[in-house]
């Protein structure tokens, strides 16, 4: 079975392997060879092309469900190596002492590259997609999460995943008619459906209290079939926990806090030093800011509100002020999609996270990380904890300027979106890493470029 990182992983590489042969082949090109000038381009071009890997993980070129075939995706990918052209423009330009100054060659080298990686991904997305790769899913028992994965495996066929359904119970939806569906019987065999359909990989979704299916799986282990949980492959395919289906024991079998000492202490370190550095050069523009707020509505420059923090603990937490004077008179609301409260000025501040730089304070007072979760209002949390299965469990870490489900979920405005949200706070209270970090921060630049803050 090739999982979800393998798959990022090789396309990662690939795009890699590219970018050096695109790199020799340029220099063939212009010079008729290539061995003489490999060395003299070899080191500053390894630069630009570390540069460029992060300019495509911003952009979303690594995201699975983005298919090598639609408009898209070229437009992503245009949008990319133009931006890599201008990169690689600059650098060459403000540091002349390299001993090159491959003008020629670097608009050689787009035009190959831009050629080559186009050609790699849809040999990348075919391969994956084919009969050779293809990983034959076994669902059984049907459900909320199990119709989401089903359908985003017929929708993304470049995810290399082909699904047999054994159901247990009367279906509708079209989408899932397009799958083979195997009628539950108590006398089902399934070594007898997993030799047929070929089947690679069990996902079992039905009440471990089935002892017919439970005692089979113990019987076709011979078969070599990997097993997995509903919430395991959810997680893989869809970056959230299904809060719905786990319980108390979930969190005691996969939130290992004791091994997160480390990382702990080195993301407080982090902290520290960006948190300053950010105030800092956050200092000589306020005078700005504040005459602009001043300007765009009355009221106060700064807005002060409690949040609540790790352990349940409630802070200040402060921001510019991007709605009107006494925006909630009437009591505590959500803020919601064209929220009228919200001032022109503030619109901008939300879209481009301008506001929330005074929080940069909090981070430096310890309340709040630059990653996890997003800090919600007490009144907000009574409500919340009522709907929503283990929703405090999220106060086991520090809330964040912005975290996977900030990234990952529009702004939530209902019990709903909370729910929906909370999801990938589990994710990443439990898969919580400097890659993962890493991978919310740059996700994060390409939220605000795209004006995408809430």
């Amino acid at each position: 079975m090739f999982s979800t990182k393998f798959k990022k992983i090789t396309l990662l590489c690939g795009d890699l392997f590219v970018f050096y042969f695109s790199l020799y082949l340029t220099l063939l090109i212009r010079y008729g060879e290539a061995s003489r000038f490999w060395t003299k381009h070899f080191f500053p071009f390894s630069i630009i092309f570390f540069l460029w890997i992060i300019v495509f993980y911003i952009i979303d070129l690594y995201n699975l469900f983005l298919r090598a075939k639609n408009f898209h995706f070229y437009s992503l990918l245009s949008k990319a190596f133009a931006i890599n052209l201008v990169i690689g423009i600059a650098f060459f330009y403000f540091l002349p002492n390299l001993g090159i100054s491959p003008k020629r060659i670097l608009f050689i080298y787009i035009i190959i590259s831009f050629i080559l990686i186009i050609t790699w991904r849809k040999i990348f997305f075919h391969f994956f997609s084919s009969k050779i790769a293809l990983n034959k899913i076994l669902f059984i028992g049907y459900n909320k999460q199990v119709k989401e994965l089903i359908t985003k495996i017929v929708q993304a066929p470049q995810l290399g995943y082909s699904a047999v359904l054994i159901n247990n119970r009367n279906i509708d939806e079209k989408i899932i008619k397009k799958i083979k569906i195997i009628n539950y019987t108590d006398n089902i065999k399934l070594s007898k459906i997993i030799k047929e359909n070929k089947i690679q990989t069990i996902v079992n979704a039905l009440n471990d209290n089935n002892k017919n299916i439970t005692n089979q799986f113990y019987n076709i282990l011979n078969l070599k079939i990997n097993f997995l949980s509903l919430t395991e492959f959810y997680e893989e395919i869809t970056g959230k926990i299904p809060i719905n289906i786990i319980n108390e024991i979930w969190f005691l079998e996969n939130l290992k806090e004791g091994e997160k000492n480390f990382y702990e202490f080195s993301k407080r370190i982090f902290d520290i030093i960006f948190s300053l550095i950010g105030l800092l050069l956050t200092i000589p523009f306020l005078p700005i800011i504040a005459l602009l707020i001043k300007i765009d509505s009355p009221g106060p420059i700064f807005f002060q509100q409690i949040r609540t923090g790790k352990n349940n603990k409630n802070f200040w937490a402060i921001k510019f002020r991007t709605m009107i004077k006494d925006a909630e008179k009437n009591g505590a609301q959500w803020a919601k999609e064209n929220d009228p409260r919200i001032t022109k000025l503030g619109k901008f501040f939300r879209k481009t996270r301008i506001d929330e730089l005074p929080q940069l304070l909090n981070v430096l007072r310890g309340e709040m990380s630059f990653i996890g979760p997003r800090p919600e209002r007490p009144e907000f949390i009574a409500t919340l904890e009522k709907h929503i299965p283990f929703y405090k469990q999220r106060l086991i870490v520090k809330p964040g300027l912005t975290g996977w489900a900030q990234v990952n979920f529009p702004y939530g405005s209902s019990i709903e979106d909370s729910l929906e949200k909370m999801q990938y706070d589990l994710f990443y209270i439990k898969n919580r890493s400097f890659a993962l970090d890493t991978s919310i921060i740059l996700k994060t630049i390409n939220t605000i470029l795209r004006g995408g803050g809430r």
